[in-house]
């Protein structure tokens, strides 16, 4: 008998899983609430919703839930299991009215949940102190789901050449999935966790009130960048508080598994990496560079000052946190182009931020130049090579299919964007920073300002784009393809 092209019921029940979870977070909401005196049922209702139906799928699939997880399966559960989170993630916004439109509020749950942080709130202090947790949350939720699916699942599924990326890391094989799933995932929890309380104790020490401390903690260990305020971390204007994050959002942009070595003492295995030689120079090199063009600019400022503002931008962006201490839109048209580059980046793979990632840029970039010198000796084998070890030809082909795709969904959704009277640099820029997951733009989407003002459409293109560049192209893309739900 042949098998059924896609196994229904293994779907659901992950869903549902990843369901009865997102509703018990929920319900942390509910502390918030009670403590500054604000309506509790919505907030319980939209637990108590999410809890019932991840249940109801648990328990009609119970049959399913030690089932082998096929290839094909796993396509369908990322994508599904994500957009799922996001429909239910919307009640808290919807029934305590604080987000009232559908649109606006699948937005916000996608731009949490991808952890990009483009946010359509024009007016955050007004907002419930409750619904401002689970916005945060939505993003450490995300956060901790990128970092187990990239260094866990993705390598099962053969996405993008991921296998690459996490070659030392503790993932899974064909033989033992699920043991060795639940082994990873426990590991990086813990580091995750670990990251998060101790920011949230340095900022309390830093001042912050524990509310402010909890929430920036939250979205920064995700490279969220959702914050409290309006004005994000300039709010503070303490030079301890951007140190704090800087710090922090350095950590979050780095490979969890190099991470886990140095919590082992494995500093060697940090030193000797190549895409964290290139980060950390990366971000020097970017410092360097454009501190002294914008020391000239900005007359009333220190150089200190202007190197930690700098700094602070430079950590936001390449990481994707998308977190201000500044308007890095104001600094001149050579720092805002190299800005919207950096929109496209992307930190390490293996970390919760977004964009390209700067090992795929590694390859690309040593197998063009190495491709003048096979032109001059065509007949000798030369190998691209990573961390001293040679890349398989495979995953460089990979590399490029990933890039094609990620720069023509780029064009794509440009086009459909100024198609939808968006201003061209608000549109490109929004498209970049959605598919990159970053968070501003350029423009009037830059970091002073929100997405308010994106057409509804022009909203939902860009939770998907959101949805597409979080979930590493290829795992929606693949849906979308004749080829996914045909029998070979």
């Amino acid at each position: 008998m042949a098998k059924r092209l896609i196994n229904t019921s293994v779907t659901l029940n992950v869903i549902g899983g990843l369901l009865f979870i997102m509703g018990t977070l929920m319900l942390s909401t509910l502390c918030f609430a009670i403590y500054y005196k604000e309506p509790i049922l919505p907030l319980l209702f939209s637990s108590l919703i999410t809890i019932g139906t991840g249940t109801i799928l648990k328990l009609t699939t119970i049959s399913s839930k030690d089932a082998e997880i096929r290839k094909r399966d796993g396509y369908l559960i990322v994508t599904m299991g994500w957009l799922s989170m996001a429909v239910f993630g919307t009640l808290p916004y919807l029934l305590t009215g604080a987000i009232p439109t559908v649109t606006n509020a699948f937005f916000e749950t996608m731009s949490g949940l991808s952890t990009t942080g483009a946010s359509i709130l024009d007016n955050i202090e007004e907002m419930p102190r409750a619904i401002l947790f689970w916005r945060s949350l939505t993003q450490w939720i995300g956060g901790m789901g990128i970092i187990v699916l990239t260094i866990a699942i993705l390598p099962m599924l053969g996405i993008g050449g991921m296998e690459l990326f996490v070659a030392e890391a503790p993932g899974p094989t064909k033989d033992k999935i699920h043991p060795r799933i639940k082994e990873t995932a426990k590991r990086l929890w813990v580091i995750y966790v670990a990251l998060t309380t101790l920011q949230t104790i340095l900022y309390l020490f830093a001042g912050l009130s524990f509310f402010d401390a909890i929430n920036h903690a939250l979205t920064t260990n995700s490279t969220g960048g959702f914050s409290t305020y309006q004005d994000s971390i300039a709010f503070f204007n303490s030079p301890i508080v951007e140190y704090i994050t800087i710090l922090f959002m350095f950590l979050a942009g780095t490979n969890f598994t190099l991470l886990y070595f140095g919590l082992k003492g494995k500093f060697k295995n940090i030193l000797s990496n190549d895409e964290f030689r290139w980060y950390l120079s990366a971000v020097l090199g970017l410092v360097i560079f454009i501190t002294p063009i914008v020391y000239t600019q900005v007359g009333d400022a220190s150089f200190l000052s202007t190197f930690r503002t700098v700094l602070f931008q430079v950590v936001s962006v390449i990481t994707t946190t998308g977190f201000a201490s500044a308007d890095f839109t104001t600094w001149g048209s050579l720092v805002t182009f190299i800005f919207f580059l950096l929109l496209f980046s992307g930190a390490s793979a293996g970390s919760t931020s977004g964009g390209i990632k700067i090992v795929r840029i590694i390859v690309l970039m040593k197998n063009g130049f190495l491709e003048f010198k096979r032109r001059l000796h065509p007949n000798a084998v030369i190998q691209v090579q990573l961390n001293n070890q040679p890349v398989p030809g495979l995953i460089i082909y990979n590399l490029l299919a990933f890039i094609f795709l990620y720069l023509f969904i780029f064009t794509i959704g440009s086009m459909v964007m100024t198609g939808l009277n968006v201003p061209f640099m608000e549109a490109v820029s929004s498209v970049a920073t959605s598919l990159g997951n970053v968070g501003p733009g350029i423009g009037e989407l830059g970091p002073s300002h929100s997405f308010s003002q994106v057409p509804a459409a022009g909203k939902w293109v860009l939770s998907f784009l959101m949805l597409f560049g979080r979930l590493e192209l290829f795992t929606v893309a693949l849906l979308l393809t004749p080829y996914y739900w045909k029998r070979n």
